[in-house]
């Protein structure tokens, strides 16, 4: 059975993009691979085994094009709401909190959170199939 253990984003400024995956989702650098023309830098935190990668390529100034083929992260919390006031008074840029129903019922409550490159990460509150 495969498992899957982390996803990779290109990031323009390391110590910009683990400062907000620190001060957003309490994620701790728990490995970083310094190469010739790039770092990769592990990110996670005890909720999960599950892994951020982010990649950073040297020498490169311009901000990636994300074009239009790029999904979301998602990750769960226990309280929604208080996350996206904590996230918003942080200034991190957030968006309106949604419930999306199904068949009469709530399937998800979320907001969208964007990264410092841009990247959107869906934030759920922790209920059905989204633990």
């Amino acid at each position: 059975m495969a498992k899957a253990i982390h996803s990779m984003i290109r990031v323009l400024d390391e110590g910009r993009s683990v400062d907000f995956y620190t001060r957003a989702f309490g994620l701790d650098v728990a490995d970083r691979l310094d190469f010739e023309t790039f770092t990769l830098v592990y990110m996670s935190n005890a909720e999960s085994e599950f892994e951020l990668e982010l990649t950073i390529n040297k020498g490169r100034t311009e901000a990636y094009d994300l074009g239009d083929g790029y999904g979301h992260l998602a990750v769960s919390v226990a309280d929604l709401d208080g996350e996206h006031a904590r996230l918003s008074a942080q200034g991190f840029a957030t968006g309106k909190v949604v419930a999306f129903n199904r068949d009469g019922g709530l399937l998800a409550r979320f907001f969208f959170v964007t990264d410092p490159d841009g990247y959107k990460i869906e934030v759920l509150q922790r209920h059905g199939r989204f633990k």
